[in-house]
């Protein structure tokens, strides 16, 4: 399983997601879907878009990964997990079938979400590709719309070591005439997707050339954000509020209303949808993990950024927060490149050394070693828990703790 043990267990290919498809009927040919890929932000686009859908009265299935406490967190409609007699049932019903084409645990899991939004006969979905795109199990749907949120480093071992090829793979969902949208326009790939585009004689729109965010109300420290959206510098939306309140929203907000723009007409999405859809993500879809309070007293936050990219956006906002003393809870996985990620953290806060209970989480004595030689000190602990009850022991009252390093970290704290 890719997320637990890592590179061993990406297959790159679609052999065997075409012919566990091909085993079960093909349920992907018969759903609706919105397509999204990314190096950073496409799981909140995800669900900002099928919250938005689901206030609109649609029944919305919303596949994305990894889950944080129960696998049923990746296949959800208007909100609701699937259910466990129902997965159960299924894979009862497969296992001849899985032992027999032997499918990764991601390839097993795409074709589950497809069978089930074709059995609950849903009306359009959000699907989040796993990893890259090109070669991702996702990518075996026809859908009305794609998405790139942005191209960072991240999987280089698997998806190549430039943005530019990585943008080839990301860019490798891009069908025969449908429009995709890209959220952050990048120099360095920029004519990459504009060639895709060009060759699937796809409609491409870059989101910040045509929509713009004005905020009108932003604390880092409150449960939600305002803000005002123009489109071709003409108000398109004012006084809009959002629950997820990370600053790097901002960017995926501008994919999110890009997006809704193309297909707010066929879907008959009105003003009210957009705003309520957005003011009530967490509610409506259950996402957690995005700059997400934890505490009040002493503050205690926990953010999903675990790639330089996002833990840029990440230290930036920390750096925005009033405090004391930072405590800083670190748990990374084994596959990171460790001093691009250490020469960033500030030198001044306190760490907290631990790993994830995963076979691909590094060793806390590993990363205590590596932090060391870029003058970043703290003691080690065997759990994420452990060293959250150490640093809460530790924190006064005006003190900042932050969990953060890798989505298994925080996912142990949720």
């Amino acid at each position: 399983m890719f997320h637990r043990v890592g590179a061993a267990a990406y297959k790159p290919n679609l052999d065997n997601t075409l012919a566990l498809a091909n085993a079960l009927g093909n349920p992907q040919q018969y759903l609706k879907c919105i397509h999204v890929a990314g190096t950073n932000g496409k799981g909140s686009t995800s669900h900002m878009l099928a919250s938005i859908l689901q206030e609109a009265g649609y029944k919305v299935g919303l596949y994305t990964s990894p889950h944080l406490k129960d696998f049923r967190e990746r296949i959800k409609i208007n909100g609701e997990m699937v259910s466990e007699d129902w997965l159960v049932n299924y894979v009862q019903k497969n296992k001849k079938l899985y032992d027999e084409i032997q499918p990764s645990f991601f390839e097993m899991s795409t074709i589950m979400a497809f069978s089930y939004f074709d059995e609950m006969k849903t009306d359009l979905n959000v699907i989040e590709t796993g990893l890259g795109g090109r070669l991702d199990s996702t990518n075996i749907i026809s859908p009305e719309l794609s998405i790139i949120t942005n191209i960072g480093w991240d999987h280089m071992n698997l998806l190549g070591d430039t943005l530019e090829k990585i943008a080839v793979e990301k860019g490798g969902i891009m069908k025969e005439n449908i429009s995709v949208v890209i959220s952050e326009t990048q120099n360095e790939t920029k004519s990459i997707f504009t060639n895709i585009a060009k060759e699937k004689k796809s409609e491409i729109y870059f989101a910040d050339a045509n929509f713009n965010i004005e905020i009108n109300n932003f604390n880092l420290l409150e449960d939600r954000m305002q803000f005002s959206v123009s489109k071709n510098n003409i108000e398109y939306l004012n006084s809009v509020s959002c629950d997820l309140t990370g600053q790097y929203q901002l960017k995926n907000l501008l994919g999110v209303f890009q997006s809704i723009d193309l297909i707010r007409e066929k879907y008959a999405l009105t003003d009210a949808h957009i705003r309520n859809g957005l003011s009530s993500v967490k509610e409506n879809t259950g996402l957690k993990g995005r700059w997400q309070i934890l505490s009040r007293n002493p503050l205690t936050i926990c953010d999903t950024g675990h790639n330089e990219q996002g833990l840029i956006e990440v230290l930036s906002m920390i750096e925005k927060i009033p405090y004391k003393k930072l405590h800083f809870i670190l748990g990374v996985v084994d596959d990171k490149d460790l001093s691009k990620m250490l020469k960033m953290l500030p030198k001044s806060a306190q760490y907290y050394f631990c790993k994830a209970d995963i076979p691909r989480g590094l060793s806390p004595q590993i990363l205590q070693a590596n932090a060391q030689l870029f003058d970043l000190h703290g003691d080690t602990y065997d759990s994420v828990t452990l060293a959250l009850e150490s640093a809460k022991s530790n924190a006064k009252s005006k003190d900042l703790i932050f969990v953060g390093g890798s989505t298994f970290t925080v996912a142990e704290i949720i």
